[in-house]
Order: C-alpha cells, then sequence, then structure tokens
C-alpha cells in the first residue's frame, strides 16, 4: 500500500511531522489529531481559568466560573435578606441568586442575568444600568406572599465586556448584596431521598449549600439580536 505524510499540529504545539505511514495507520493518525485537540481544548476550559476572562472578574470584583459551553457565569446569592413565606425561611441557594453570564471577554461580548432586590433597590438599579448600557428585560416576582417583598431584574447588555461587568458592579453598590467570601460554607445536610428526585426527574442534581439543584440546558440553539 502507498506510504503517506501527515503533518499533525495541536493547539499551541510545534507541528509533529508524520511520515512513512501506511495507509492502514491513518485511522492512528486521526486518533492522535483528536486527542492532540482535546488535550489543548481541556487545558483552555479546565480548573486553570484563561487569562482573557481576568479584566473581567476584576470590573465585577467576584470570581466566576467558565460554563461547560463556554461562557462565564457569576452567581451572588442575597445572603443578606431574610426572606420567610408563611413562616418558611427562604433559602439563598432557592430563590434568592442573583447571577451574570458572559458570553466572551472581548469588544462584542454580550452579559444576562437575573438580580435580586427589594423593592427600596429597584429604583436606584435600574437607573445606575440604564445609564451605563444595560437594558431591564424584566422586572417580576418568583416567590409570591414573601415578606420582605422581593422583585426580580433581568438584565442583557452587548459591547465591550469589562465596561458591562464594570457596570452591573456599580449597580449592585446601590444594593445589600454581599462581597463575595472566600470561606466555606457550612456543610448542610438535605432531608431529601436524592436518588428517587433523581429518578423521578431522570436527571443527576447536586448539592448546592443544602439546596438539591437540578440545571437543564436547552440543547436547540438560540440567538438574540439575529
Amino acid at each position: 500500500m502507498n506510504a503517506v505524510s501527515l503533518e499533525v499540529k495541536g493547539v499551541g504545539m510545534k507541528s509533529t511531522k508524520l511520515s512513512s505511514i501506511k495507509m492502514c495507520s491513518v485511522a492512528g493518525a486521526a486518533i492522535l489529531f483528536g486527542c492532540l485537540s482535546a488535550t489543548s481544548q481541556a487545558q483552555a476550559t479546565g480548573d486553570q481559568k484563561p487569562a482573557e476572562w481576568k479584566p473581567i472578574e476584576a470590573a465585577l470584583g467576584r470570581t466566576g466560573k467558565v460554563q461547560t459551553d463556554g461562557p462565564l457565569k457569576f452567581g451572588m446569592p442575597r445572603k443578606d435578606l431574610k426572606v420567610a413565606i408563611g413562616g418558611t425561611a427562604i433559602k439563598p441557594g432557592l430563590a434568592l441568586g442573583s447571577w451574570c453570564a458572559f458570553s466572551s471577554s472581548g469588544d462584542n461580548a454580550m452579559v444576562m442575568g437575573d438580580l435580586v432586590l427589594v423593592e427600596d433597590e429597584v429604583a436606584p438599579v435600574m437607573a445606575k444600568l440604564q445609564a451605563n448600557g444595560i437594558e431591564i428585560t424584566a422586572l417580576h416576582n418568583h416567590v409570591l406572599h414573601e415578606s420582605p417583598r422581593v422583585m426580580y431584574m433581568h438584565i442583557a447588555g452587548h459591547g465591550n465586556a469589562t465596561k458591562l461587568a464594570q457596570a452591573i458592579h456599580d449597580a449592585l453598590a446601590e444594593t445589600g448584596t454581599p462581597p463575595e467570601t472566600t470561606t466555606a460554607a457550612a456543610t448542610q445536610k438535605i432531608d431529601l431521598d436524592t436518588d428517587k428526585v433523581d429518578q423521578a426527574l431522570g436527571r443527576k442534581g447536586k448539592d448546592n449549600g443544602g439546596i438539591y439543584q437540578f440545571s437543564v440546558a436547552r440543547k436547540r440553539p438560540r440567538r438574540d439580536h439575529r
């Protein structure tokens, strides 16, 4: 069989010349290429966060987490609030979690999020966001008959990622949202048969500070302003 010459390149790696490989070995070379690419991708999205996200984290004053599909997400639970419904306390991880996520770190980034606010915070936060180019896409309730009253402000923005992060930082300064803490939260036991819950939903949940949480991503692609 004829011999072939292949050049395999991995992202950020020097090219490797593979010569005098028989046709029956082409499949092996393809596997090698896939392994190199997968390794480079894992390095970019693994435990070590790419440096490109650092300016966003610095502007927001918080640490984000890179999601499996690429965006950088920030969780900002309202641990300062003591909210109850009919005498039952609402944990921040259940219904009091502000968040925002950035599609990229460049000048054409998109940010979306949801801010948990008490009524007196709504007006100053809205004014600060709108003054800095962040749109208010919704303002409504997620729970009913709660005390104190809590509102949920959905936001969206397009442009320079660092400037968007700074705008959200300045808006949060109008609220009682606590700064990020580095101390480990105390483990809380979940009074649930989680195996049966997983079985009923057909998905695996995770413990999020005493809240058993499920995240279900929609596979159908969505586009904004397109």
